[in-house]
Parts: structure tokens; sequence; C-alpha cells
């Protein structure tokens, strides 16, 4: 009797949890990164697996941000250097490297890449930021936002999504 009643009180409690959850607003997330000073927000629900730079197999004739590919957990993965993708370096430096982070993109955006970050800055949610304007008129549209930190730190948000469509990072190729 008293297995019966305990039974009930949990699916109450789970129907109840299950009702709010769907009746909440989700709350965004995103894992904070840094490259070349600057601060970016992958949103979670886009970002896969963090690894170690280990060791990139380089491929001939392809643009300077494109650091080769890495096998990571058995799938051969192109590698992006995002600061240099973004324009703001020409190379990593190798002790840049040793302490930088290799972040997958999500597997349902079905495209083998990560990118090379200089640094995790930890995971931050939408009560934790205010919304800020985008740095510059000019911004390629897989910026999608800005948010400033309780410090007045000003982080852009870069969707993954986004960019894995961009042409320009689709085209990995240099002309020879």
């Amino acid at each position: 009797m008293a297995n019966r009643e305990a039974l009930r009180e949990l699916q109450g409690r789970l129907a109840e949890r299950l009702q709010e959850a769907q009746t909440s607003e989700p709350s965004a997330g995103w894992l904070a990164i840094e490259s070349c000073g600057f601060g970016f927000l992958l949103p979670l629900a886009e970002a896969g697996e963090i690894f170690q730079p280990g060791e990139l197999q380089p491929v001939p004739h392809t643009m300077s941000w494109f650091l080769g590919v890495a096998n990571l957990r058995g799938a051969l993965t192109g590698v992006v250097d995002l600061g240099g993708f973004l324009g703001l370096r020409q190379s990593v430096p190798g002790a840049a490297r040793e302490q930088a982070r290799l972040v997958a993109f999500n597997p349902g955006l079905e495209i083998n890449a990560a990118l090379l970050v200089d640094k995790l800055a930890g995971l931050r949610q939408i009560a934790q930021l205010t919304p800020a304007p985008i740095a510059s008129t000019v911004h390629p549209a897989f910026v999608t936002a800005a948010w400033n930190d309780a410090s007045g730190r000003t982080w852009q948000v870069l969707s993954l999504a986004a960019l894995s469509r961009d042409e320009r990072f689709l085209h990995i190729a240099t002309v020879v």
C-alpha cells in the first residue's frame, strides 16, 4: 500500500516537472571561447565535443586558416583556426597551440569540422548577460548577436550552423 502511494507521488511529481518543462521558456546557453583576445559564444546546441589539439595532417593547396585534418574519435575532421579565418591573425604561434582547444561542430550540423580556439572561458547563460550592439555594422551572417557580461566584456554569438553554410568557410582550396 505504501509502495503504491509512493509510486503515485513520484508519477505526480514527474508529470508536474514535465508540464513545467513544456511551458517554461528555454534558457539559452553558450560555450564561451576566446580567440585573439576576442570573446565568442557558441550555442551549446551547435557545439560538439572539446578536444586537446593533437597531430594534424596538413592538406596541400588550402587556405592558411585551414590547419589540416585530425582524427577525432575515428572521424577525419577538418580543423579551422578561428582567429585566422576571421582575419585576426596570420598564423598560430606554437605556444598558443599548446594552450588551445578544438571545439567540434555538433554532428547534427552534418559537417566534420572543428575550430581551433585559444582558450575556453566556461559556460554562459542568458541571465548572466545583457544585450549589446554588434561591434560592426558590416558583420558576417554567422555573428548573430552580442552580449555584455557583468564585468563589461563583450561576447559575440557565433552561430556554428550559419558558419557551416558560409561560402568562404566551405571553400578551403587555394587557386593553384
